[in-house]
């Protein structure tokens, strides 16, 4: 991995231009071109050495992965230094022309105190250069993601075979959680959400300690971290006894809506099209009114990460881009439907869409 590595800090260095170097700030994009981010650590891509900074030798703390072999590593001399700041005067050493950094991670007086340690050195922003970097995957990466999904479909599908009714929200996404670590998971890929009932279909619902009772809708969101990297999953179901018709017509629509958006992902589409393909099922079934600003997002290191599908992105989609497609209806005082997937953008000829979370998507009466 120590050359893969150092080919993702050579492509930030050919977008920084020569004769600057780069200052990476924020977790996970250290994480990505250093292998792994010891708390409060920054990584310089130099003019002549890319070196990792941190504030105590790297241990346990780093989270998943291990620091590049290849990276030179350097314990700041001062506890409760700024990495950031060592950072600055290791460009200085340097001789680089400039310094790029993440404005929009660095805070002011961040900012102001390396602008301190050298005055002399021109202070540029880097935007969101290695976001963009990050946004393709290569194929170990979209490896780690497809078992961070295997991980996801395994503790969902164990829940679906246990009793469900009479126990509440929060009981069974801990159980979800707990699951997933079980099954090798780094941790959840974020706060597994349980709805019941009335909260059913609420995006980014907090489990509460409402009980599950026969007729509920109940919709489940959960992912998993897998060497750092993030899959997600939505699925709905019925509780106890065969669905109603009302549930049975939104859950249809809301499958529509989500097949559609998956169909969409093809190389060259429009972010704001995928959107556009989802959005359009709903509104003609006339669910215009509450629905999520977005149909979804990309993952990785993170679990919300660029490309954003909705409305007004800019941007298209390129192959081996791994995105979520999660449609959904809230009713209120009734409950609703979300179905979400994440799935890896691929081209035609190599079979269309990867889908990588596989549990059912059959409307289940548990």
């Amino acid at each position: 991995m120590s050359e893969v590595y150092a080919a993702r800090r050579e492509r930030l260095r050919e977008r920084c231009g020569s004769g600057g170097a780069a200052l990476v700030s924020r977790p996970a994009n250290v994480r990505y071109l250093a292998g792994a981010a010891p708390d409060g650590a920054v990584l310089l891509v130099g003019r002549t050495e890319d070196v990792l900074l941190c504030p105590r030798p790297p241990g346990e703390e780093t989270g998943p992965g291990r620091p590049d072999e290849g990276l030179a590593t350097r314990v700041l001399d001062t506890p409760g230094g700024d990495a950031a700041v060592a950072g600055a005067g290791q460009a200085v050493a340097q001789a680089a022309e400039f310094l790029a950094v993440e404005e929009h991670h660095l805070t002011v007086t961040r900012h102001r105190a390396l602008a301190s340690v050298a005055p002399r050195l021109r202070l540029t922003d880097l935007a969101r250069g290695v976001e963009q970097l990050r946004l393709v995957k290569d194929e170990e990466e979209i490896s780690c993601l497809r078992i961070a999904a295997e991980i996801a479909d395994q503790a969902l599908g164990e829940l679906l075979e246990s009793i469900l009714v009479g126990r509440t929200e929060r009981h069974l996404a801990l159980e979800l959680e707990r699951r997933l670590v079980d099954h090798g998971a780094d941790g959840p890929a974020f706060p597994t959400s349980v709805a019941t009932g009335p909260h059913s279909g609420r995006g980014g619902h907090r489990p509460t300690d409402r009980r599950v009772e026969e007729g509920d809708f109940l919709s489940v969101c959960l992912g998993a971290s897998y060497r750092g990297y993030r899959s997600e999953i939505g699925r709905t179901f019925v509780i106890g006894t065969s669905p109603a018709d009302w549930q049975i017509e939104l859950y249809d629509v809301v499958f529509a809506a989500q097949r559609a958006g998956r169909e969409a992902l093809v190389p060259g589409t429009a972010y704001r099209d995928v959107d556009r393909a989802a959005r359009h099922v709903l509104d003609a079934a006339g669910y215009t009114e509450g629905l999520a600003p977005r149909t979804g997002h990309g993952v990785g290191l993170e679990i919300d990460e660029d490309p954003q599908l909705a409305p007004a992105a800019m941007g298209k989609l390129d192959a081996c881009v791994p995105v979520t497609v999660e449609p959904g209806v809230h009713l209120p005082g009734r409950g609703g439907v979300r179905i979400d997937d994440t799935l890896v953008v691929r081209c035609e000829a190599d079979g269309g869409p990867e889908l990588l979370t596989i549990t059912t998507k059959e409307l289940l009466a548990l």
